[in-house]
């Protein structure tokens, strides 16, 4: 599915933020991100969920970039990974854990939530996918 020049950008500006968001998982911003991880998430210890997580977005990133062919699938996968992590900002909203400076209030957390549906439109959008989907 062909995809216009905005829905190009708006993907490759994606694609560096979630590229980014990986690199910052693996690096500098990986105590930050562990709190976001629910204590409830069994089996892994919140490093490992840090970590694996951004291995995912460096992924979903490269894909969305470079793989064409593909490109509507990763659309859909990062959407899905989207929602995926959707409890942990809950989580980290309903048990008052600050991180990267910004979220050190419960009204910052909070308003973090609604950028989520934000993220999951752009997604969808930008990769084709949800207008691929309409079009079936």
């Amino acid at each position: 599915m062909k995809t216009s020049t905005a829905q190009n950008v708006f993907r490759i500006l994606l694609v560096l933020f979630m590229f980014y968001a990986g690199v910052s998982h693996l690096t500098f911003n990986r105590i930050d991100f562990q709190a976001q991880v629910p204590d409830w998430i069994p089996f892994f210890s919140k490093d490992l969920v840090v970590i694996l997580s951004g291995i995912v977005e460096i992924t979903l990133a490269l894909g969305l970039a470079f793989w064409k062919s593909k490109r509507i699938h990763f659309g859909w996968a990062l959407a899905i990974f989207f929602i995926l992590i959707f409890p942990g900002n809950i989580s980290q909203y309903l048990e008052s854990r600050d991180a990267f400076g910004a979220l050190n209030s419960d009204k910052a957390r909070l308003i973090r939530l609604f950028f989520q549906p934000v993220l999951i439109a752009w997604a969808l959008w930008s990769s084709g996918a949800w207008q691929n989907w309409r079009a079936k």
